[in-house]
């Protein structure tokens, strides 16, 4: 099923080339102490003033802020987190594996390495181990050591996720659903962020559940990114929001990811939104291909790393459809990223009235051009049925505007999608 699936993404052009794997950190601060999401989502833009820069001082500064928060973080919660192989935040002391057999275990506990427990994901038919390293070993090192042991094995740390794009303050967010123009819904609609808040003048289904210390808790990320998808996909349409956040700083993990797809796979989510960003991970991998495989549609974010940037995952991953954001004249938005894995672009900067008729709001990044593709492309797919992929994926190139260079390129994908959203 799966090998059927991507043949009908390729004959639509939806490819994801394969990408360095590299850590992708958005625009947005990271965790701080007191926990949750709502740390990671204030916007830098208040101290880049990207759009006045030129596509050099774009990519030196955000190349620069990426690190140095990067840096920031680790060293903020140095007792529980620590750099990978590739140099991406990860949980200290921690790697996951798939595809474990038993001699492999046993090399690997003579090895030093001590399995902490074995995990289920039942809805995808994937199992994953969690081994904790040797005393003092570095992530990085384990890594390359463990994958000796166990060469039939997938071996991954459990690496940390980040949203991308800055937001207003919750008390505004539910009026970006109602500046939406979606037709009719009925879709199944899946989120994987933080936890979703009050939505003032929507009539939607809204079931959560946690993947994290103290899920689901409403943040302003989740609940910005749902009122956008809703929004776009109309009335009637159901929204299961997964929350791998929480109250914990250091949330957002792979195997958190890994759950939360399943948990949607089992309620039928049709079209799944990740509005968040990070390094190819070998378990989130596995779960997005199943998942996939199963009938789901995976849009995600490209991130605001920047042009220069590799591109992030899971937008890159084969089969994702990667989105972009563009600005209200519909220019590309400075810091969102490039590649041939872009595959449709919205309005990353959406101005709505904030709620009680007050000042105008705007929230700003990739992370709020997805869910609009994505609440477009649940009109087309309500409901996981393979057979259905290409056409859908089909019509939703067929709503684009093309931007851009004439065709597919690599910065606004096929072109514009909802434009008329967010205005």
């Amino acid at each position: 099923m799966m090998a059927k699936i991507c043949r009908v993404m390729a004959g639509v052009a939806m490819v994801a080339l394969p990408a360095a794997a590299m850590p992708q950190i958005g625009l947005p601060s990271l965790p701080t102490p007191r926990g949750g999401i709502d740390g990671l989502a204030r916007p830098l833009l208040d101290t880049l003033d990207l759009d006045r820069l030129s596509p050099d001082a774009v990519a030196r500064q955000l190349r620069s802020a990426r690190l140095d928060r990067l840096t920031g973080f680790v060293r903020t919660h140095r007792d529980r987190v620590e750099f990978d192989a590739v140099r991406a935040p990860a949980l200290r002391g921690v790697l996951l594996a798939t595809g474990v057999a038993g001699a492999d275990r046993a090399r690997a506990i003579a090895a030093g390495y001590r399995i902490i427990d074995e995990e289920v994901i039942a809805e995808l038919d994937l199992t994953f181990v969690r081994f904790a390293l040797p005393e003092g070993l570095p992530l990085g090192k384990a890594q390359r050591q463990l994958a000796a042991l166990m060469p039939a094995a997938e071996i991954a740390a459990d690496n940390l996720y980040f949203p991308s794009g800055g937001l207003p303050p919750a008390a505004s967010l539910g009026a970006l659903a109602a500046a939406q123009t979606g037709g009719p819904g009925g879709a199944r609609i899946g989120l994987i962020d933080s936890g979703v808040g009050p939505l003032p003048g929507l009539s939607t289904r809204v079931v959560q559940k946690g993947f994290a210390t103290g899920a689901p808790r409403a943040g302003d990320h989740g609940t910005a990114v749902a009122a956008l998808a809703l929004g776009a996909a109309g009335s009637g349409s159901a929204l299961y929001a997964a929350d791998v956040y929480g109250t914990d700083a250091t949330g957002g993990t792979a195997s958190a990811i890994a759950r939360a797809l399943g948990w949607l796979s089992g309620q039928q989510a049709a079209v799944i939104n990740i509005s968040l960003v990070g390094p190819d991970n070998a378990l989130v991998h596995a779960a997005i291909a199943r998942a996939q495989a199963k009938g789901a549609l995976i849009v995600a974010a490209v991130g605001n790393d920047g042009p220069a940037a590799p591109p992030a995952f899971p937008a890159a991953q084969f089969g994702v459809l990667a989105v972009t954001g563009v600005d209200t004249s519909g220019r590309v938005l400075p810091e969102a990223g490039r590649g041939k894995h872009v595959a449709f672009a919205a309005p990353g900067r959406s101005l709505a009235p904030a709620a009680g008729g007050g000042k105008s709001v705007t929230v700003r990044g990739t992370s709020f051009a997805a869910p609009l593709v994505a609440g477009r492309l649940a009109q087309l797919y309500p409901a996981p049925a393979p057979g259905r992929i290409e056409t859908a994926v089909r019509g939703l190139i067929g709503q684009a505007r093309d931007l851009g260079r004439k065709g597919r390129d690599p910065v606004y994908g096929h072109g514009l999608v909802c434009g008329d959203c967010g205005r």
